[in-house]
């Protein structure tokens, strides 16, 4: 009774793979957990609600209201209700209407109103699955923190054989029981998190910068957020909406604003994970009024900013972890290890500039790890989301080994 007290709204959609959907209530009513099904029009063609009621132990919600009696289903209360949402399987429609917000079935406006984490297993046929359309959507989907239970390789009902089956229902009851065991490690730990480029300005219309958009900072603080931990973000200026509602966001526009708010705040947390793209140098002096093109060139002198991670490292105790980035174009592995010593961090994230698909303004990432034994840990290309999942569970395994999760 693994998954007992828990309230787990199931909602699935008109593929063929709805009959796998009677195997996981099945099994999520097996491990203790209360499931509230609701289902799409279309999943109705494929899959009875009698048979899923009768697993379930409660009326399927499908409709937005009863056309005999006028009762409504409120996918409000559903969505306040749930620990978790489980969509499986989930069509290319369904993605797209996620992605989109296009509120037009009781599934969709669920989801739209739920407050808890949204898992979501694909299943179609390869090419649909392939198609940039869907991939797109999956990202964006991504994006929004939902989570992607990956859909396997095999033969398909078209009679093809590659990727689009939907997860098989013990793997996913696995998934979900995993990601209720592991939400809560971090639970009354605090990180402090930096994201973002610097502006560091030269009068008050031009600024030195880079192309950082946060979305690597801003994952990796909603996945500590998604493991119960109290999350301070320290952000530079960038465009991103989709923030867990329990982080605290703290704007820090200049090195310097950044530097001071970090060595504030250090001292009160558990662990930092510096990923912000703070800037090394910044101009030597501000002009009040806005510099007028001239006839000669332009000259600005530049000084050295603060070095964030490295005045960190300096106050670093053995009961915090602190975790650093590096971004190279060369030389790659021995200028990362040697920041990692230098800054006194118990490991650090690799980008390179090399790796097609990594670095600034992407959605995915290719990270190797490192760690004070200097054995590097190599990682594919992937979504900042599950990039982020990787350096999370890194955190969690650092502090076990230090035993800095006992309570």
């Amino acid at each position: 009774m693994r998954l007992k007290g828990k309230h787990i709204v199931l909602g699935i959609t008109g593929s063929i793979a709805a009959y796998k959907a009677a195997y996981l209530l099945r099994g999520l009513v097996k491990e203790g957990a209360e499931v509230q099904v609701v289902m799409t029009p279309a999943a109705k063609e494929f899959i009875t609600p009698v048979t899923m009621s009768a697993l379930s132990g409660k009326p399927v919600a499908s409709e937005f209201f009863s056309a005999n009696d006028g009762t409504w289903h409120s996918h409000v209360d559903m969505g306040l209700w749930a620990d978790l949402m489980v969509i499986a399987p989930a069509t290319t429609a369904t993605i797209g209407k996620m992605a989109r917000g296009i509120a037009d079935n009781l599934l969709i406006t669920t989801y739209l109103s739920a407050k808890c984490p949204v898992m979501v297993a694909p299943a179609m046929d390869l090419d649909m699955f392939q198609h940039p359309a869907n991939l797109a959507n999956l990202e964006i989907i991504r994006s929004y923190g939902n989570l992607i239970i990956e859909p396997g390789e095999g033969a398909l009902a078209s009679g093809l054989h590659g990727k689009g089956r939907m997860e098989e229902p013990e793997n996913i009851v696995e998934e979900i029981v995993r990601f209720f065991s592991q939400k809560k490690k971090l639970l009354n730990r605090h990180f402090l998190v930096t994201a973002g480029p610097t502006y560091e300005k030269i009068d008050p219309v031009r600024f030195i910068g880079n192309y950082s958009t946060g979305k690597m900072g801003y994952a990796i603080a909603n996945e500590l957020a998604a493991y119960g931990a109290k999350v301070t973000l320290i952000s530079g200026p960038v465009n991103i909406k989709n923030v867990n509602p329990e982080i605290n966001v703290i704007p820090g526009e200049s090195a310097q604003l950044m530097h001071s708010l970090c060595m504030d705040i250090f001292p009160l947390v558990d662990g930092a994970v510096m990923c912000a793209a703070v800037a090394d140098f910044t101009p030597e002096s501000y002009s009040e009024s806005k510099v007028k093109r001239g006839k000669d060139d332009l000259i600005i002198r530049m000084k050295p900013t603060k070095d964030i991670a490295g005045d960190l490292g300096k106050i670093k105790t053995d009961k915090q972890i602190l975790v650093g980035f590096a971004l190279e174009t060369n030389d790659e592995l021995n200028n990362a290890y040697s920041k990692l010593q230098r800054k006194n961090l118990d490991f650090i994230v690799l980008n390179s500039m090399n790796d097609a698909g990594a670095g600034f303004g992407f959605d995915t990432n290719k990270i190797t790890m490192i760690g004070k034994d200097n054995k590097p840990a190599f990682f594919e290309l992937k979504s900042k989301t599950e990039v982020a999942h990787d350096i999370v569970a890194k955190i969690i395994s650092e502090m076990e080994s230090n035993n800095l999760l006992q309570e």
